[in-house]
């Protein structure tokens, strides 16, 4: 299953040479992990609440390859040009598989509720 990196980024200012020798240098520890480039620095549309700066949305064949690309000794070396000189919110999701259904989950919800009242009400 995909997993995807989302991160709310703000640059104060102007770039400065080190935001571009990140992004001279962040594809080629991306690579050997499977990670892809969906969106970047991409202006956002907010449609609700607030968010200021832009995304980055990268996309990983599966969570421990997205985790390894960020944990690794080639990535862990250019962080401090961005994180030094950015804001960033940044998260790691599993996406949904090929078969979700916003409904069929709602109905998963409400079976657990109901198992975990039923267990509730046994225990008396």
């Amino acid at each position: 299953m995909a997993t995807y990196l989302i991160n709310h980024l703000r640059i104060p200012g102007v770039p400065q040479e080190e935001n571009l020798a990140y992004l001279e240098q962040v594809e080629a520890t991306a690579a050997p992990y499977g990670g892809k480039w969906l969106a970047i620095d991409a202006e956002v549309q907010v449609i609700e609440g607030a968010w200021p700066g832009s995304a980055v949305l990268m996309e990983f064949p599966d969570m421990e390859q997205a985790k390894a690309w960020y944990d690794s000794p080639e990535y862990q070396k250019i962080l401090p040009l961005r994180t030094d000189r950015t804001i960033s919110d940044m998260i790691l999701v599993d996406g949904v598989g090929p078969d979700f259904a916003p409904a069929g989950y709602a109905q998963q919800i409400r079976a657990a509720i109901a198992a975990a009242a039923a267990a509730g009400d046994s225990g008396r």
